[in-house]
């Protein structure tokens, strides 16, 4: 008699066993992480997006802001309506953001990750852009 539970128990426990992996296999399936934003420095985004590189460069700075000079070829899409206008930022081509500081580049980055965008690449603030000795439009 022992050995009859015995088996009824490892029966049990695989049927357990077996139920789970078929509940996991019909799971929606795990999306990866958020794409991995990657800091570059304005001399790295000159020797690696040259003027033929295809790229996205975005400002997310205020209009008023963007008016008083930009990055060549930059567009203007503040952070605060980036959620909003994402259908005007190409997902199949990298995606270069600033802004002034760095801290608006970081959280539009966020934004383009979480709506999963996959090449992105934070050039921080056009304060940095400046004091590289670098030239705004």
């Amino acid at each position: 008699m022992p050995k009859q539970k015995l088996w009824i128990i490892l029966g049990a426990v695989v049927v357990v066993a077996l139920i789970a992996l078929v509940a996991l296999n019909g799971a929606a399936p795990q999306t990866s992480s958020a794409a991995t934003v990657q800091t570059i420095s304005p001399q790295d985004y000159q020797s690696r997006f040259a003027a033929d590189t295809p790229h996205f460069l975005l400002d997310v700075r205020t209009p008023e802001e963007f008016a008083t000079g930009y990055i060549t070829g930059a567009t203007n899409i503040s952070v605060q309506t980036l959620a909003d206008r994402l259908s005007e930022v190409p997902k199949d081509t990298p995606v270069v953001v600033y802004c002034r500081s760095g801290n608006r580049s970081a959280q539009a980055a966020r934004i383009l990750s979480d709506a999963g965008y996959s090449e992105i690449y934070d050039l921080g603030g056009v304060n940095s852009w400046t004091a590289a000795g670098l030239p705004l439009q």
